[in-house]
């Protein structure tokens, strides 16, 4: 499987390791595999979205900087 660096806020690092401490995930890589995969499935489903559609300029996220973090994703 190939391998992937990447650097992503320390909330949402905290938010994986309460996931992984209460056990809904084995570990780290398991909880962000899955999370990662589920988002993907999401986009799949959804698709994205027309640009008369979408309300902020094109990129189909909500004016209020996606609930109120503009590095948080919602799935």
């Amino acid at each position: 499987m190939p391998k992937v660096e990447i650097t992503i806020p320390e909330h949402l690092e905290m938010q994986i390791a309460q996931m992984v401490e209460r056990g809904e995930f084995v570990n780290r890589e398991e909880a962000i595999e899955d999370l990662l995969s589920t988002g993907i499935k999401a986009y799949k489903t959804s698709g994205p979205m027309d640009e008369e559609d979408s309300g902020a300029g094109g990129t189909g996220l909500e004016d209020d900087g996606m609930m109120g973090h503009d590095d948080e994703y919602v799935f």
